[in-house]
């Protein structure tokens, strides 16, 4: 007999939580690039010819890309001091709390990340749009915690 009520229902994803060392929290409307690949290698064995056999080999991780509504200056100023030969990486997490947004139910670490890319707001006259910026951090390396 099946139980009533005992359902597992998927987190919502926009209630997340974006922390990095000492920056002042910020908050982002976005966050992706949560993202892990394995390359394969693969090897023909001689006088097997049904089958190609795979070899996992390096893993490689995403850039994780944050988009927030522009109120102050700290991801350009970041930024900027990257491009003027001073690198700051930082490490950071990434919390998603459950649907009452008191219980963190996911949590991922990047370490040493530092921004590669930033991108201004599209402006335009004609529309009443938020001005919002986009970072792109590359990293050393992620986990999940949680």
């Amino acid at each position: 007999m099946a139980d009533t009520g005992a359902r597992n229902d998927p987190f919502p994803a926009f209630r997340f939580e974006v922390r990095l060392d000492d920056l002042p929290v910020a908050g982002f409307s976005e966050c992706t690039g949560l993202r892990l690949e394995t390359d394969v290698q693969e090897y023909n064995e001689g006088g097997l010819n049904s089958v190609v056999r795979k070899f996992p080999t390096r893993t490689k991780q995403s850039n994780v890309t944050l988009k927030r509504g522009i109120v102050d200056r700290v991801m350009w100023d970041w930024y900027f001091n990257l491009t003027q030969g001073i690198v700051d990486p930082k490490n950071g997490s990434i919390l998603v709390r459950d649907r009452s947004g008191q219980n963190v139910v996911m949590e991922w670490h990047i370490r040493g990340a530092f921004p590669c890319k930033w991108m201004g707001p599209d402006l335009n006259a004609t529309q009443n749009s938020v001005a919002v910026e986009t970072l792109e951090l590359c990293h050393q390396g992620i986990e999940r915690q949680q």
